[in-house]
């Protein structure tokens, strides 16, 4: 039979992927992935922070008055001194209802007013059409403590759900990769200066929702793999967690493509194409958010888990003894399976009588032979004595007589 393909493997659960003996390369890469998403954001890039959490002002601009190029300059030589442009981009798709909206740094009422009258006149168009809203960074603040609160609660409330459905341990390493997920999704939003608006806060809590349940899938199979484990001594609990990842591991990719598929298209052809300004920071978060999610359930979560049960008692005293079992060493022997290469020792051990011939030796044999009755077999030596059983009265009962 031909051998089967990788694809064909994974779909079977028979690719037999050493994920859990190699998390220490996992834990490294992380481990620096990590490093680099906090230097980014503290001291390196920061973040671009959208005018909701910064503070600022907004121009919307009929699109009838040329590219977003035209209306990006127009907006910039307008500004002075200190006042800089923040973003610009296209709200709304083809036609006469699509705006240009330009945002800039916090300005005054007075700047705002002539900021506005500056584009009226270059534009030639009238003022009435050109909107001017100014954001106070005091809404996203509040938006922002709103969400970590959220963010605290939905913590709480999985910790709980996972102690009680599974076990502490697989708690903390489900919440350990919700939070590498979220450090990592800023650290790439950081570095690629992505801008984060009240959109990008919604999305990083969303995603939680999809790593919980790639996650959860996930520790479900390592539960029915690890039942009883202990009482065996056949493969120890990193062995039957790796297993389970690998049986696993093509529901997750699947999983993670269907997700991905409908948050391309949200971002890509509505964004992009469509020009909705907050799908696009929905979108692009979900992407990103969704991307990791799908890594970190395979090569994060689990090999936290093993490497929290290795410093359970219990499991530490079955990995020897399944180590033992399998090298030959005295723990099998005590657990009551003499290990092949101890047997055949003992085997060529035993000493053998001295016959001193071939044929004397074959006689014996067949004296031994003969004197083991065979299973099933009859006493021989004697007829029943059922006939001859003794009476109470002393004789025995004559053959010629009748049973009465």
């Amino acid at each position: 039979m031909a051998r089967s393909g990788l694809a064909t493997r994974l779909y079977r659960g028979e690719a037999g992927l050493n994920i859990v003996g190699r998390r220490k390369l996992w834990f490294g890469v992380a481990g620096a992935v990590v490093l680099v998403a906090i230097l980014s954001m503290t001291l390196l890039r920061g973040f671009s922070l959208g005018i909701e959490f910064s503070g600022g002002n907004s121009f919307q601009i009929p699109a009838t008055i040329g590219t977003l190029e035209q209306a990006e300059r127009g907006v910039g030589e307008a500004l002075s001194g200190d006042e800089r442009l923040v973003s610009t981009q296209r709200i709304g798709g083809a036609g006469t209802n699509a705006t240009y909206e330009v945002r800039t740094s916090e300005l005054s009422l007075e700047r705002a007013t002539e900021v506005q009258n500056a584009l009226s006149q270059r534009f030639n168009i009238p003022a009435e059409q050109i909107s001017a809203n100014r954001v106070s960074a005091a809404w996203g603040g509040q938006v922002t403590e709103r969400a970590l609160l959220g963010l605290l609660i939905f913590l709480a409330v999985v910790t709980g759900y996972l102690i009680l459905r599974f076990e502490w341990r697989m708690a903390v390493a489900a919440v350990s990769s919700l939070l590498f997920n979220l450090v990592v999704t800023a650290g790439i939003y950081s570095l690629v200066g992505f801008e984060v608006t009240p959109s990008t806060v919604i999305g990083f809590l969303t995603i939680l929702g999809f790593a919980l349940y790639d996650v959860v899938v996930v520790f479900d199979k390592i539960q029915e793999n690890t039942r009883s484990i202990t009482g065996s001594s056949v493969q120890t609990y990193g062995e039957a967690a790796n297993l389970a990842v690998n049986q696993t591991l093509m529901r997750s990719i699947n999983t993670g493509l269907v997700a991905l598929l409908p948050v391309g298209g949200l971002l890509f052809i509505g964004a992009f194409l469509l020009g909705a300004g907050t799908l696009k920071d929905l979108g692009l978060v979900l992407f990103v958010g969704q991307g990791i999610a799908v890594c970190s359930s395979i090569f994060f979560a689990t090999p936290v888990l093993v490497t929290l049960k290795d410093f359970e008692p219990r499991i530490q005293a079955h990995t020897k003894r399944v180590l033992a079992r399998r090298a030959g060493g005295p723990e099998a022997t005590r657990s009551g399976r003499r290990p092949a290469k101890a047997a055949e020792g003992a085997r060529a051990a035993t000493p053998t009588p001295d016959t001193g011939s071939d044929g004397e030796a074959d006689t014996e044999r067949a004296a031994l032979a003969g004197a083991a009755p065979r299973v099933g077999a009859r006493p021989t030596g004697g007829k029943r004595s059922g006939g001859s059983r003794n009476r109470p009265g002393g004789g025995n009962r004559p053959s010629g007589s009748k049973r009465r």
